[in-house]
């Protein structure tokens, strides 16, 4: 194991830049509108650039709370109900959330970026207190382990905009895990290894993710299964984004989505790895609406298209129903569950059209910030919210998912969640295939799950 720790420290405001649209599996980012500077143009993982059409004025600070078109840390913590508890000292503090991640290789601004000044920036912006960061590697010698593309980006600041005190350790995992099924499932055992002796949430999006169920032998969802069981044993919440291809299981070589080619895919009904595992607390996504002044949550629908691209790992809220896992006692007598395992349990905003700001530095000392989405801004607003109940706790919760369904069964439910009855099916459309989706309705639903959280009182009642 290779570990680098770090303390940041708050530095001098940048003048900002905004970049136009990249795109990452599990992640749309999208430009925040009028207040952008210096659009940079398009990339996707590889680096293939293609030209924004932003026309932004000059020397704008580009903070997306006045375009009005992706939602800033405080607006979040307003809508989701955490801002009341964060001035009652429940912020994270305590706790530490585990982020496996791809380990890159090269600076390559504003692709990929040192997530040291990322945060620097971000919290100099938004008023947060620093992170305390560390990275551990689950292969030795990764030379530059500071290094994060977008999707890294997003998991950490989404993380640390509701929970702000959780320290948070990046677990890097090869580049190439991402190539196979096989190496996916390898890398995830690995991460959920070795997360389980560093914090108390582990927040799996791409890196750790596997593909659709059919991927995978007996073998390696057994490997898979131990390695979450494991988890639970130590009391370890594990969150997982649902997908964004809908009611189709994304690719078994997820690095085909990642970088934006989904040539050769064939796509299925189906759901994916590891959301699917009955031991993982599975986030979908939302539309969320919310004030852009006040951060007052106004209402919310399910994602799907047309806010999304059709033929791309970038159209809905992954969900469904498990071909794998039967279905969990927690969700016995759940309307709309059959005998398998359905998903996902929970939800947030996803929607690339209601984004959530993130900031990455760029290679003349400024900063770009851009309007992020898809599940894995859920998953890891999720697994902020679960810091926050750990702390109140003042214990690790661990596997979450039967007190999350107690609670939602109960009378307290339109209390403690937003249930998202209405919005846009999670159909997947790859030309000329069409995968039929589901629709968001009362209760439990295969596109939302049981809704987005109001922490403040939901929390409380995860606690007890």
């Amino acid at each position: 194991m290779v570990e680098f720790r770090l303390g940041i420290a708050r530095c001098r405001r940048l003048p900002g830049r905004v970049s136009g649209l990249a795109i990452a599996i599990g992640l749309l980012v999208a430009g925040c509108g009028p207040a952008q500077t210096a659009a940079t143009g398009a990339a996707t993982a590889h680096g293939t650039a293609r030209p924004s059409s932003a026309s932004p004025p000059p020397s704008s600070t580009a903070d997306c709370a006045s375009a009005a078109t992706c939602y800033t840390p405080r607006q979040l913590e307003v809508a989701y109900g955490v801002q009341p508890l964060l001035r009652r000292g429940i912020d994270g503090r305590g706790e530490t959330v585990v982020l496996p991640e791809l380990a890159e290789t090269a600076l390559n601004p504003p692709l990929v970026t040192d997530l040291r000044q990322d945060f620097a920036a971000y919290d100099r912006l938004y008023h947060l207190p620093a992170p305390r960061l560390k990275v551990v590697s689950t292969f030795p010698g990764p030379v530059h382990p500071w290094l994060a593309f977008g999707e890294e980006v997003l998991d950490a600041e989404v993380v640390h905009a509701i929970a702000p005190r959780a320290a948070l350790t990046i677990v890097l995992v090869k580049g190439t895990s991402l190539d196979s099924a096989g190496q996916a499932v390898a890398a995830s055992v690995a991460a959920l290894r070795l997360g389980a002796s560093e914090g108390g949430i582990i927040s799996l999006s791409p890196a750790g993710q596997i593909g659709g169920e059919h991927c995978v032998d007996d073998a390696q969802l057994t490997q898979l299964n131990a390695a979450l069981q494991a988890d639970a044993d130590h009391h370890v919440t594990v969150v997982a984004a649902s997908g964004d291809t809908g009611a189709a299981g994304e690719p078994c070589a997820l690095i085909d989505a990642l970088g934006g080619s989904m040539s050769g895919f064939i796509p299925r009904k189906e759901v994916g790895l590891v959301a699917s595992d009955p031991l993982v607390l599975s986030a979908g996504g939302t539309t969320l609406d919310a004030s852009h002044t006040t951060g007052a949550w106004i209402g919310e629908t399910a994602w799907g298209l047309p806010d999304g691209s059709p033929g791309s790992a970038f159209q809905a809220s992954g969900g469904g129903f498990s071909h794998l896992f039967r279905r969990p006692s927690y969700q016995n007598g759940v309307q709309g569950i059959g005998s398998m395992r359905g998903i996902p349990d929970v939800a947030a905003d996803g929607d690339p059209v209601t984004g959530i700001a993130v900031i990455t530095s760029n290679a003349g000392g400024g900063y770009t910030i851009s309007g992020h989405a898809g599940t894995s801004a859920s998953a890891p607003l999720w697994a902020g919210i679960i810091a926050l109940a750990d702390q109140y706790a003042k214990r690790h919760l661990g596997f979450v998912n039967p007190a999350i369904y107690q609670i939602a069964r109960s009378s307290q439910y339109h209390q403690a969640f937003h249930d998202v009855t209405a919005g846009n099916s999670n159909t997947a459309v790859f030309p000329p295939t069409t995968i039929p989706g589901y629709r968001a309705g009362p209760g439990w639903d295969p596109v939302t799950g049981w809704g987005s959280p109001d922490a403040q009182v939901l929390i409380p009642l995860l606690a007890r």
